[in-house]
């Protein structure tokens, strides 16, 4: 979700590098949350928890959150300078490979160590292959998927920004706007569509990196940060809502002091990363602790649950998720270095290619005599 580093090194240094710090640790948080609470909680995903450690982690959940106010700042900011066409080849490219390989891991060890737990078919497998799984009428090969449906829609509107050129030339408007629909849709028109679609449940989140973007393009004025302070306050409140189906679902308690506490660190996090940039390792260190965390969290929350279901009882649970914890961190590390980074520079090259064809092929085709005399009246 970051600007992607290049060979040079100021290129490299354009990053954020403490952003990928902080998403290291929002993935840890969801993973804990997964591995020491949700698991064992409802569904029967685990055999094994953390009950004593219980009291935190299930706060773990809102790692998520954090994740999208990263990606508000970061999509913003990959998508100046840019064309349309150029940040969306980006952000296919940037999704779809690592999707694909870690979707198809999910599904060979759910095939391999699942039962009787687990299960899966090739027509699950096909109809992940769109992400976007239940479209089709089939689960997600992963419950984590959800928030990747999320991000590919914020995807969507942004690039629909780019193209009409409000992004950056009416952000603040459009940011309020769709806050306040957000919130007309969440207590009053309660439409299912709408909220799949402008993401009323999380926009605080996403909304808040953009302006965090804003501030960070052109420092900070009294509207921006009024603006800011709106957003911050719509996520919390979408927290705390959400919070209502944990509590169900969990037979749990849940502060919403707590979870708004949380909301509003995660915010400050992301502008303090923002303001201090890099940090004093090599660029290599960070672009790889930020690479891992996408593969991590398509691959932990399945196959974690599989492999504790096998072996339960051979070790203490702490010692059980902390191996697992790690096996997962490295087996990230080394889809990310080895599979997903060289896929990811193939299909942007290749798509890359087949817009220039296009143009290209709609560059000889011939014009509507209309069109012709249009554009030399033009010229002369």
């Amino acid at each position: 979700m970051e600007p992607r580093a290049q060979t040079g090194d100021s290129t490299a240094r354009s990053r954020v590098e403490v952003l990928d710090l902080l998403r290291l640790l929002a993935v840890l948080a969801v993973v804990l949350f997964h591995y020491g609470f949700r698991g064992a909680a409802a569904d029967e995903m685990s055999l094994i928890s953390l009950p004593e450690l219980q009291p935190v982690l299930k706060y773990g959940f809102l790692g998520v959150q954090i994740f999208f106010i990263i990606s508000g700042f970061v999509i913003t900011y990959s998508a100046e300078g840019r064309s349309a066409s150029a940040f969306a080849i980006a952000r296919a490219s940037r999704i779809y490979p690592g999707f694909v390989f870690c979707m198809t891991v999910t599904f060979l060890a759910t095939l391999a160590i699942g039962a009787p737990r687990y299960e899966t078919s090739i027509a699950e497998w096909v109809a992940n292959l769109v992400i976007a799984a239940p479209t089709l009428n089939e689960p997600y090969m992963d419950g984590a998927y959800w928030s990747i449906v999320y991000e590919i829609v914020f995807y969507g509107w942004v690039a629909l920004l780019m193209l009409s050129g409000w992004l950056h030339r009416y952000l603040a408007g459009v940011v309020v706007f769709w806050l306040g629909f957000s919130l007309l849709n969440e207590n009053i028109l309660g439409s299912y569509v709408l909220h799949r679609l402008f993401l009323t449940d999380e926009s605080g989140f996403f909304a808040a990196g953009m302006l965090l973007f804003r501030i960070y393009q052109s420092r900070l004025n009294a509207t921006i940060a009024a603006i800011l302070c709106f957003a911050a306050g719509v996520a919390v409140y979408q927290a705390c809502s959400s919070a209502d189906w944990l509590r169900d679902h969990y037979a749990i308690e849940l502060n919403n002091a707590v979870i708004g506490a949380i909301c509003i660190v995660g915010i400050l996090a992301v502008a303090l990363a923002i303001w201090v940039r890099h940090l004093p390792i090599p660029v290599w260190v960070t672009l790889a602790l930020g690479g891992l965390t996408y593969p991590m969290y398509l691959m932990h929350q399945n196959i974690g649950y599989m492999l504790f279901n096998k072996l339960a009882g051979l070790a203490s649970p702490a010692i059980l998720i902390a191996a697992v914890t790690a096996a997962m961190l490295v087996a990230s590390w080394l889809t990310w270095r080895y599979l997903e980074r060289p896929a990811q520079r193939w299909m942007k090259t290749k798509l890359t290619r087949g817009l220039a064809c296009l143009s290209d092929a709609r560059s000889v085709l011939p014009m509507p005599s209309g069109v012709l005399s249009a554009r030399l009246r033009r010229e002369k």
